[in-house]
């Protein structure tokens, strides 16, 4: 996850994210074909001699930003103001914000745990159906 959220912060190279991240770089090397295997990032060679390559996140990279928006949210929540070690801003005021995940067709906030819940989708296993059934959200 922090290998993406350098990403989204605009790091490619391996030397940038070794920088940020301080993991040694046969680890952060396995991690980095693990996320290319995974189709979240895409290997581009940017230099001929000696070949180098830079970490370009994919469309299905960049569609998880919100959740890494909303990890890094979640881990600020408990902390005091002075204590964050980043914070989300509108990039045209510089003003903090809040994000929230709301329901794209009612708009309404999925925080609710009363209001809304999971259920068996198209593709659940017998063993999943069962359970929701047995919850009673079949």
């Amino acid at each position: 996850m922090l290998i993406l959220h350098d990403a989204f912060d605009g790091c490619t190279r391996l030397d940038q994210f070794q920088q940020s991240l301080s993991i040694s770089t046969s680890m952060l090397t396995a991690r980095l074909r693990t996320l290319v295997a995974d189709g979240l990032l895409e290997r581009r060679p940017y230099q001929t001699n000696p070949v180098r390559h830079a970490y370009v996140l994919t469309a299905r990279g960049r569609s998880l930003r919100p959740v890494i928006v909303a990890l890094a949210a979640w881990g600020n929540r408990p902390l005091a103001p002075e204590d964050r070690s980043m914070i989300l801003v509108d990039t045209t005021t510089g003003e903090e914000v809040e994000p929230v995940v709301v329901d794209a067709r009612t708009g309404k906030r999925l925080d609710d745990s009363e209001a809304y819940a999971f259920t068996a989708g198209p593709a659940a296993s017998e063993g999943m159906r069962g359970r929701y059934e047995e919850w009673g959200r079949a």
